[in-house]
């Protein structure tokens, strides 16, 4: 099976890796990469936004199947172009990923589909947008209706700084979703789709602040871990029940069934899980801590989504412990990271068999590894325990050096205990 990859992060570096785990894969083209990803396959350049594009490299290559790894490609068409030429591809059409492009379009959808979600307004004005605040109270939560790379969405006790939120939004065009607080630990849970069947991953929790203890402005994501030791037994059952299935339901009822990754991000509440948000891709870092210990091959998993064979597939197989993911994020992440600070300390980390840095913001400039975005690298250790994966992923931090970088210190801190 020769398989191309669409995008440049972690995300795409740990899917990668992991595809190349599959047997029956023989090769993988990554478009258009990093400096991680180029140490493993070929990387060709390109631009992410044009369809035509990723259409004719697909028809070119001659490959079995595309995996779209961001948003921005899909809702740019990318599957619908694939899809025009017969190339199957694992990612939603510009249509289904309209559930993360839209937080408008993702409400009507969960309201169509029975989910239980916060209760929200969608706001185009200042008017509409102070009602809705004063509506809900605080913790005040302002959602950027479109895509914002994960970082357009503000949760804070402070009114003018969410109204000054909305306000930015709108001067763009834009509208917001603005709704209740939902109370209660955060939970990633990935369901694999062919658009009729969905198979949930492993859970994840990430942790999107860019400082301990959830202070600081909300990033892309720094760190993550999985399984979790305090979920109960029957959360992904039923999550699949209650939350996926319905969804993708909804989706083909629609005449736009979903295909690909349908991320759901919960809030495990008092009152029961409830939905945060859908993604039409899989998350970063959780992607990290979740595929890094998949056994089932990858590439025969993805296959089976997008040419609707899910059903046929036998249950997922996974390694035992736990992962626990770190990332290390450039000098002035998330606000204006610094660009083109060398990199060493890799290969040090990586001399531990468990640890693997998977690459995001990281190009070679003249021979060397620098930083060319906010997010760099992405330390991911695996172990028995919990407690043993963090030391781990930890230990592989203190070797990496990049001038001014930061990391947060307590990933999956509060999960451990002194028997995981």
């Amino acid at each position: 099976m020769k398989i191309l990859i669409i995008g440049s992060g972690a995300r795409e570096h740990v899917i990668t890796s992991a595809l190349l785990r599959d047997p029956e894969v023989e090769s993988v083209v990554a478009a258009p990469g990093n400096a991680g990803m180029a140490a493993l396959v070929q990387c060709i350049p390109i631009d992410v936004t044009d369809a035509h594009s990723i259409g004719e490299l697909a028809t070119k290559l001659q490959v079995d199947l595309v995996v779209v790894g961001p948003e921005v490609p899909l809702m740019a068409g990318a599957a619908n172009e694939l899809n025009a030429r017969g190339i199957p591809c694992f990612g939603p059409t510009r249509e289904a990923a309209l559930i993360e492009g839209s937080k408008a379009f993702c409400k009507e959808v969960m309201a169509e589909a029975g989910v239980a979600t916060a209760l929200a307004q969608v706001c185009t004005n200042l008017a509409e947008a102070e009602i809705a605040l004063d509506t809900f109270g605080s913790p005040h939560v302002v959602k950027d209706d479109g895509l914002a790379a994960g970082k357009g969405v503000v949760v804070t006790l402070d009114r003018s700084e969410a109204l000054a939120h909305a306000l930015n939004c709108f001067s763009v065009g834009g509208m917001v979703v603005i709704e209740e607080f939902l109370d209660g630990p955060e939970v990633s849970i990935f369901g694999i789709s062919d658009g009729t069947t969905v198979i949930a991953l492993q859970p994840a929790q990430d942790f999107k602040r860019v400082g301990d203890n959830d202070e600081g402005p909300n990033t892309g994501g720094m760190g993550a871990y999985s399984p979790l030791p305090w979920l109960g037994e029957n959360v992904v059952a039923e999550v699949t029940e209650r939350v996926l299935q319905p969804m993708v339901d909804e989706m083909k009822r629609r005449g736009t069934p979903f295909v690909g990754v349908l991320y759901a991000g919960l809030a495990m509440t008092a009152r029961g899980i409830r939905v945060i948000e859908f993604n039409a891709r899989f998350g970063d870092p959780e992607t990290q801590v979740v595929l890094s210990r998949l056994v089932t091959p990858l590439g025969r998993l993805l296959y089976a989504a997008a040419t609707g064979q899910l059903k046929d597939f036998a249950k997922l197989v996974w390694h035992e412990g736990y992962a626990v993911n770190v990332v290390i994020a450039a000098q002035g992440y998330p606000a204006k990271p610094l660009l083109g600070t060398s990199i060493s300390g890799v290969e040090l980390a990586e001399a531990d068999p468990f640890i693997t840095v998977f690459h995001a913001g990281t190009e070679l400039l003249g021979g060397e590894l620098v930083t060319s975005g906010g997010r760099v690298l992405s330390v991911t250790a695996q172990a028995p325990t919990l407690n043993q994966a963090r030391e781990r992923a930890y230990a592989g931090v203190t070797h990496i050096e990049i001038a001014g970088s930061h990391f947060r210190s307590d990933i999956a801190r509060n999960a451990c205990t002194s028997d995981s």
